[in-house]
């Protein structure tokens, strides 16, 4: 849990949260409100959020880092606060350890390059999981093909989950780094990040966490759980896009190599050679995303003064009121594990209905969710399938949307001659 103080009311009087997010309060072209149950692909802005993006470019934009004048010092000012912001959220020992990027996809492939051939020599390993997003997959099989390291897969339990019993197995004296999600994107399984790095540490392996999915609805510790490196991004941080965070240990950042070169990253320029800016500069090249990061900053206060145990507490319940009304639909099952071992995540399948049928006929109702295989195709050849329907939550989803969300199941059925 993070050192820092917070509020921890449970939102009990969710409506007078949702009034700060103006796209709930949208109708549908059908004329039906908006169910917005896509939290998970990215999360609605509250509007304070809304106005300091909007107040940034109308009242004192410029470039980062490039000029002395007013508006340049308090573009300046708005990045490092939201770089503090960052730290404090996540408890990282220092804002040399915050490196803004465009999200989560970027950090990952920053420090997988980053890395690279300094590191990873052949035959050397990496672990994964069939859980990841492809974006915590495909730069490490790059990486791969690029210095000869090979992947191995921790398998999953029956229910969805890491089966952490099979590391200490995998784990040998080639292994560098294993990369994990810290909350599945598809079954919304949350594995035990503290016994997984514990037991890599112990083998002397490096630990990437996936925030994407888990920062938004937890508090993560780095110090605490001794992460290595965590990635984030703001979209669904209830912060704008083009935004994301990689956060690394301090030493682990000065060894890496940075992956863009260019303005702002370094130090000196010769004809013949370049040297690299101290951190977190090294690895902020060129023109930042300047609005979003300011943004990103306010995101940050605004869920902070909510509280994340007051998040944690109501999304939960949700979740578990979202498995009792799913479970009551004809032909439906529910993928992964229970509410116990997951976060506010429900993907599904609906016998004899291609996902993305049951996604545009929910549509009509009013009700958004994602269907596909939502980037994560070795997971859903893992379960013998080829794509599946997510509903994901979020504080500001209430109850009235979970019914929602079962009354446009059963009109789909219906409409299918299926109920």
């Amino acid at each position: 849990m993070s050192t820092q103080t917070e509020t921890t009311t449970i939102p009990s009087e969710i409506e007078q949260l949702r009034k700060d997010f103006p796209a709930l309060h949208q109708t549908h072209p059908n004329g039906k409100p908006v169910v917005y149950l896509d939290s998970g692909a990215s999360a609605q802005k509250p509007q304070c959020v809304i106005d300091t993006v909007s107040e940034c470019y109308s009242d004192y934009y410029a470039n980062a880092y490039r000029g002395v004048y007013y508006f340049g010092a308090r573009i300046d000012e708005g990045i490092e606060r939201s770089r503090e912001l960052v730290r404090e959220l996540i408890n990282a020992r220092s804002t040399s350890e915050v490196i803004f990027t465009s999200g989560t996809t970027m950090s990952i492939n920053m420090v997988a390059r980053g890395l690279g051939e300094g590191f990873f020599t052949k035959d050397d390993e990496i672990i994964l999981n069939v859980l990841e997003h492809h974006a915590n997959i495909v730069p490490w099989q790059m990486i791969a093909r690029q210095t000869g390291a090979k992947i191995k897969y921790l398998p999953l339990t029956e229910d969805g989950r890491l089966d952490l019993d099979e590391l200490p197995e995998l784990l040998t004296e080639k292994t560098k780094l294993l990369s994990v999600t810290g909350m599945s994107n598809v079954l919304g399984s949350i594995p035990n990040l503290e016994q997984i790095i514990s037991a890599c540490h112990q083998n002397g392996t490096l630990v990437l966490v996936d925030g994407a999915q888990l920062v938004p609805h937890a508090s993560v510790d780095v110090q605490t759980l001794d992460i290595d490196f965590l990635t984030f991004s703001g979209h669904k941080l209830y912060g704008p896009s083009g935004v994301g965070v990689l956060y690394g240990k301090e030493t682990l950042l000065d060894k890496m190599e940075p992956m863009l070169g260019g303005g702002h990253m370094i130090d000196q320029v010769f004809q013949d050679k370049s040297t690299w800016a101290e951190l977190p500069a090294k690895f902020e090249a060129g023109t930042l995303p300047i609005a979003p990061i300011i943004g990103l900053g306010k995101a940050i206060e605004y869920v902070r003064k909510i509280g994340f145990e007051a998040i944690e507490t109501y999304e939960h319940n949700l979740l578990k009121y979202a498995h009792d009304q799913l479970q009551k639909i004809p032909g439906l099952t529910i993928l992964g594990p229970g509410t116990e071992h997951k976060g506010a995540i429900a993907s599904f399948t609906i016998d004899n209905l291609h996902p993305h049928d049951i996604a545009d006929w929910l549509d009509r109702s009013g009700v958004a969710v994602r269907a596909g295989h939502h980037c994560t195709m070795p997971l859903h050849d893992h379960l013998g399938i080829h794509a599946s329907t997510r509903a994901s939550f979020a504080f500001y989803n209430n109850f009235s949307d979970i019914d929602a969300l079962c009354e446009g199941l059963k009109y789909t059925l219906e409409k299918h001659r299926l109920l």
